[in-house]
This record gives structure tokens, C-alpha cells and sequence, in this order.
């Protein structure tokens, strides 16, 4: 089970190693006034409890020809679901797929090079059996990319933006009343 909670200094650490994901772990203890022991146990427990999941580099997919990113929500028949979600791995357009409730049963992330190339990977999709129907939204932009550094902050305690502190969430009105 994931660690609940992070102090001061693992926000820190995680939010250097995340803004100089190249530099050494020896100048990270530097900056940050500890030893490097101490950062690397810090680091290797923090990976242990599965809070760290990776030390990979991030890849731009439009950057790799695949600038068209698209939300597909496919309904499924549901014992036909393990075998459904094995097809899906096999698809390396697939960038995510989760399990979901509402309308929809699985909710995937899909890289096309074009719309059209969109269209040839949920026609694929929908050719498995148990698939019954999808819906799909292609994205015009990301307007806040996917990111966990402000969560971090805010459960080590150090969020840097005030409304985002413990009890004051998004849902609070700034207006008066």
C-alpha cells in the first residue's frame, strides 16, 4: 500500500528530482542540506511504498509524430473484459486505459498521427469481441498537462499556492456571501 503522507523535505527532494531529473543525487543532497545516504533512503523508501512509481525520461508522443491525442470511452460486455483489456495493451496507440464508471466501462488515452489514424485504432478496438460501441472526444490543447507536483507540495505541507492548502479546495468560492 502507498505511503499516506510526505514530510517537508521528501516534497522538496521530489520536486527537485523532478525539475533536474539529470542532475546527480550527490548535488540534490547538496541543495537540499543533507547527506546523500539520507536522500537515497529517503528516495528507495519512498519507491518501496510505491509512492515513486519511476526514474524514466518523459516523451513528448507529438514530438514522435503523434500529435493528435483523443479520449475514447468504449462500453463492454463485462465478462468479455479481461480478455478485452489483454487486446488493448497490444495496441501501441494506447497510451492509458482505466476502468471506469458511468456511461462508459473502459476509458483509454489514445496517440494518433491524424484523426483518421484515430478512427483506424478505435475500428481495430471495436473489432474485439464484447466491444459493443465507443465514444470519443479529441483534445484541442492541454491547458494543464498532466502533473502531480502541486499535490506533492500540498500533502508534504508546502504547497506554494495558498488555495490549495489543507480545507481549501477548487470548490470554494471567492465571492463574497
Amino acid at each position: 500500500m502507498a505511503r499516506q503522507g510526505l514530510d517537508a523535505l521528501d516534497g522538496r527532494m521530489l520536486r527537485l528530482l523532478r525539475e533536474r531529473p539529470r542532475e546527480g543525487l550527490l548535488e540534490i543532497a547538496r541543495r537540499l542540506g543533507v547527506a546523500r545516504g539520507t536522500l537515497q533512503a529517503r528516495l528507495d523508501r519512498l519507491a518501496e511504498s510505491g509512492v515513486v512509481t519511476g526514474f524514466g525520461p518523459d516523451v513528448d508522443v507529438a514530438a514522435l509524430g503523434h500529435g493528435v491525442e483523443a479520449f475514447t470511452t468504449f462500453e463492454v460486455d463485462q465478462p468479455a473484459r479481461a480478455a478485452i483489456v489483454a487486446r488493448l495493451r497490444a495496441v501501441p496507440q494506447i497510451l492509458e486505459a482505466r476502468i471506469v464508471t458511468g456511461p462508459g466501462d473502459i476509458w483509454c488515452r489514445i496517440a494518433g498521427t491524424s484523426n483518421q489514424h484515430v478512427q483506424q485504432v478505435i475500428d481495430h478496438v471495436l473489432e474485439v469481441p464484447g466491444v459493443r460501441r465507443s465514444t470519443t472526444v479529441i483534445a484541442l490543447s492541454a491547458v494543464i498537462p498532466y502533473r502531480v507536483q502541486p499535490l506533492v507540495d500540498e500533502v508534504a505541507g508546502g504547497s506554494r499556492n495558498p488555495d490549495t492548502r489543507r480545507g481549501r479546495g477548487v470548490t470554494e468560492s471567492r465571492s463574497g456571501g
